[in-house]
């Protein structure tokens, strides 16, 4: 399984129905963090999403709206007793921050706080997938992230197996691995059974940026990209001093890249209700939009 969770869909300001940024992604019984704004651990529990077995946060950039949730969900995990360690990741100053914290008593607790700083370009390897950190612009150091998962064997064809007398049991997993076997005196190929490898799955995660032609190697052929929204377009020039980005400027982005689904998110309190200027700006570049609600779940089929 590989599902999304938005946890929070606003930007720089809560309101009635729109939390702080916060985007959980779960993938085989692992839950990763994307940027912890306030309330978050309180959607956590509304989402019925779990949150103590979280093994790694990775944040875009210290802006408050993005990061004041950490230190409460720190003290909740550690008061219901995680042992566990955390790896915070993020730009320049994750160090700093969480050397803060420990001063100011929010990290006494009862598990380990592993901060990581990333630069553009850094891979972080996990089981089966990493996370790969790039360059966004804004105006502070801030990074996005893409989740790429590896990429998988073939299908196996357990009947042209079994045609050419490979009995059932290990040697079917030794061919399925890319391995040869020798049956009857016959070496058997693994791709004379074995189809043509499965690309992995990709979701990409900008935080508070300009959008910029630089994310087109991480976009490419993404599944998901989950991008800030902050502006429709007709507010264009105060996107561009604020260094956020449109709707239309993202979808255009996503429309050169190839990306399978746009997510839009970040969204500013004055389209809170109603986020028909975003979905049309996007639209008239790119056709396959959501803006995402608080709750929104985005589950990804697996590669066939």
């Amino acid at each position: 399984m590989l599902k999304i969770i938005f946890l929070g869909t606003g930007g720089s300001i809560p309101t009635p129905n729109r939390g702080m940024p916060s985007i959980m992604i779960q993938r085989e019984g692992e839950r990763l963090l994307f940027d912890c704004g306030e309330g978050t651990q309180r959607q956590m529990m509304k989402a019925r999403s779990g949150f103590m077995d979280i093994g790694h946060m990775f944040l875009t950039h210290f802006h408050a709206d993005h990061t004041l949730g950490i230190p409460g969900l720190l003290q909740t995990m550690s008061l219901q007793g995680r042992t566990e360690p955390l790896n915070i990741y993020g730009p320049d100053y994750v160090e700093e921050y969480c050397s803060l914290l420990s001063r100011l008593g929010y990290l006494s607790l009862s598990y380990q706080v592993i901060p990581r700083r990333l630069s553009p370009g850094d891979v972080i390897k996990f089981k089966g997938y990493s996370v790969e950190a790039f360059r966004t612009f804004h105006s502070v150091p801030s990074l996005g992230y893409a989740l790429k998962e590896d990429q998988k064997p073939g299908r196996f064809n357990k009947a042209r197996a079994l045609e050419l007398g490979v009995p059932e049991g290990p040697l079917f997993s030794k061919l399925h691995r890319g391995e040869s076997v020798v049956v009857n005196g016959r070496t058997i190929t693994s791709e004379e059974v074995v189809g043509e490898p499965r690309r992995g799955r990709t979701i990409v995660y900008t935080g508070d940026t300009v959008a910029s032609a630089s994310f087109l190697p991480h976009l490419q052929g993404a599944d998901v990209w989950i991008s800030e929204s902050t502006f429709g377009d007709d507010m264009a020039g105060k996107a561009e001093e604020t260094l956020h980005s449109t709707a239309g400027g993202v979808a255009e982005l996503a429309a050169r890249a190839g990306v399978k689904q746009l997510v839009l998110t970040h969204v500013s309190s004055r389209y809170s209700t109603d986020t028909t200027p975003l979905l049309e700006d996007a639209r008239k570049k790119f056709d396959n939009v959501l803006v995402a609600e608080d709750f929104t779940e985005i589950e990804l089929p697996s590669v066939e």
